[in-house]
């Protein structure tokens, strides 16, 4: 038997609206307002439309308080699959400030009745919710600031649409200024709100190895500890990134012998990257000490996570741990891998290759970086190497990329009908400023030929974000002397952004399932976002830099993202100063905190704000003005 979806009606005036949905086929409606029986009975028509609700079998319930709703119904009977509160008002001449609160306390209420997946429906006059849906659209002070209001209680906004009366069989608004008088409709929004998945709060993540017959271990940043075993390339993935890079290798299969790389990849680089920005990258330090016991696991004290488990492994000997290269010692300072090309370089330099063979290497990289909407710390990689005839790099670099180029334009053909180009330019003629993150760095590894970049029709053409790989060649003292060897490296979070119209990198890194189901496996689609309008937050921080030293700014951004679990979507320098007398600088910078995906409300956020002023003292030691 099909379950009855039960539906609450909030606020009603005369119950016309609750009339008109009453009857419909496997739907409970409870129907309720803030008045007395006796009060409601002498608005026009409400005594008929009561009966009507009766007689139906729907429950018509007075004096119920939309901000106390769990009073009203048993446990077993608060599980409401949609709650409808159209127009809220305080009352007479309630200001916004008044209505915000009433709001916001629905909300709260609601969120005690409403089933996991439910929803909750405010319809609001034109302008009041202040959302860029309203036109025109108040001043964010003068409205009723929705989202805003809803994100405190766990809510976001899934969908928004015009709220037609007239469409609505019967439906007759009324209680303007707490009379039984109608009010102006026209341009009226109805606003849907979702369960928003709860912010994150992450332990501690071990990763354990072993080194020099030692177990070891590492804590792994916490900016990654959600994303460092997600499994996005696995086999039984349907991720947007996985279905990229199937499709990208059937493609090349067709045009080269192709070789893929399946084995493990060590997480771990160990010596210096010649060229590299220390900031840039995740410097680990690798200390002995004993395993956590089965009592210490359980009881939360470490979340650990071996090697293999994270799926980066090599040689991992019988009881499952990682051997590490038995020169090392234990003193001696790793990084998380920044980039696929050593591996790369190993397949030519171990001399085991096929000439004209395209081999294929993919999996994750992390790399510090800067908070853009284009700049990821942590991204999937996909590198093609071969060893070609001198003289014939030009043409095979041109049939690689047209290559990528076909199956790029047959994935984005399903997509939308957006345009979207993909051509190589070389990388001489873009200035180091002008490169996004991804790019940036790549220079910084070796010399580049070329940039694969991306546009469309709705980006800017000079888009930082468009630059979605790298080409290069090199030199080896190989087999034979005529040989060259061709890198090419693809981002491909940034490819799928792209193509799936993706304008946020957090997104492709959402738990919320509702990503995932728009993709269904081996398929990319035009991303929908469930979240509208997400609310932002400004704040300031001002600091005296300490005396002699030089101020990382990198690390200033990747603490903000270990604090605010990634919700900070921008940080700008907007003053800076420096004392005559003294020669102190003071920085002033300017933090946008912003959510994709989840509710982010005012309060979470000044506290994010407040611990991220005391991790920049103590980390990079400023004094906090």
């Amino acid at each position: 038997m099909e379950r009855v979806r039960r539906v609450l009606l909030m606020g009603e005036g005369n119950f016309s609206f609750a009339a008109s949905l009453c009857g419909a086929e496997g739907t409970h409606v409870v129907a309720t307002c803030y008045e007395s029986e006796e009060e409601v009975s002498g608005c026009g028509g409400a005594a008929e439309n009561i009966q009507r609700l009766r007689e139906k079998g729907a429950e018509v319930m007075f004096s119920v308080d939309c901000t106390k709703l769990k009073d009203y119904f048993l446990p077993g009977k608060r599980e409401f699959d949609c709650i409808h509160f159209n127009f809220p008002h305080c009352g007479r001449k309630a200001g916004v400030v008044k209505n915000r609160e009433l709001l916001a306390h629905f909300f709260h209420s609601s969120a005690e009745v409403l089933s996991e997946e439910g929803e909750v429906h405010v319809a609001l006059c034109n302008g009041q919710g202040g959302t860029p849906a309203d036109q025109p659209r108040r001043e964010w002070h003068n409205s009723w600031q929705i989202v805003a209001v809803a994100a405190g209680a766990g809510f976001i906004l899934s969908n928004v649409h015009p709220f037609k009366a007239e469409t609505i069989h019967g439906y007759k608004c009324t209680g303007y200024r707490s009379q039984d008088k109608s009010f102006c409709v026209e341009g009226a929004l109805n606003h849907i709100f979702t369960r928003s998945m709860p912010l994150p709060y992450f332990k501690p993540m071990i990763c354990e190895i072993e080194l020099e017959n030692r177990k070891v271990s590492f804590q792994v940043p916490q900016v990654l500890v959600d994303k460092i075993n997600r499994g996005f390339l696995e086999p039984n993935s349907n991720h947007p990134v996985w279905t990229l890079k199937e499709k990208l290798t059937a493609q090349l299969r067709q045009a080269f012998p192709l070789q893929n790389i399946e084995s493990c990849l060590s997480l771990l680089h160990q010596g210096q990257l010649d060229g590299v920005c220390h900031s840039n990258i995740f410097r680990i330090i690798l200390n002995p000490e004993e395993t956590p016991s089965t009592e210490e696991m359980s009881n939360g004290l470490a979340n650990a996570v071996s090697f293999h488990h994270v799926d980066f492994c090599r040689d991992a000997d019988k009881n499952g741990w990682v051997n590490v290269q038995q020169e090392c010692h234990i003193s001696k300072q790793y990084y998380l891998r920044p980039s696929l090309l050593p591996y790369a370089q190993a397949v030519i330099q171990r001399g085991a290759f096929l000439p004209e063979a395209l081999y294929v290497i993919s999996g994750l990289v992390f790399r510090k970086c800067f908070i853009t909407p284009y700049s990821m710390p942590v991204f999937h990689e996909m590198v093609f190497v071969s060893a070609i005839n001198r003289g014939t790099e030009k043409s095979h670099i041109q049939m690689l990329v047209n290559n990528i180029k076909t199956s790029i334009h047959s994935l984005h053909q399903t997509v939308s009908s957006f345009k979207l180009s993909m051509n190589l330019q070389e990388a001489m003629s873009f200035e180091t400023t002008e490169l996004n993150d991804f790019a940036a760095f790549e220079s910084q590894l070796s010399k580049i030929q070329y940039l694969i970049c991306v546009e469309t029709d709705t980006s800017d053409s000079h888009d930082k974000g468009s630059c979605v790989g790298v080409i290069r060649t090199a030199h080896y003292d190989l087999v034979s002397s005529e040989l060259v060897v061709v890198f090419a490296s693809l981002n491909l979070d940034l490819l799928a952004m792209l193509i799936c119209g993706i304008c946020d990198w957090r997104m492709l890194w959402t738990s919320d399932n509702r990503f995932l189901h728009q993709f269904p496996r081996g398929e990319l689609r035009l991303f929908k976002s469930f979240s509208l309008y997400p609310p932002s937050y400004v704040h300031d921080v001002s600091f005296w830099l300490p005396d002699g030293e030089q101020f990382d700014e990198v690390a200033f951004h990747t603490i903000a993202r270990q604090v605010s679990c990634e919700m900070v979507t921008s940080i700008q320098l907007i003053d800076s100063f420096q004392q005559s007398e003294t020669g102190r600088r003071s920085f002033c910078y300017r933090m946008t905190f912003q959510s994709c995906d989840k509710a982010l409300s005012r309060q979470v956020v000044a506290e994010m704000q407040l611990l991220f002023r005391k991790e920049i003292n103590r980390h990079l030691r400023v004094t906090v003005r």
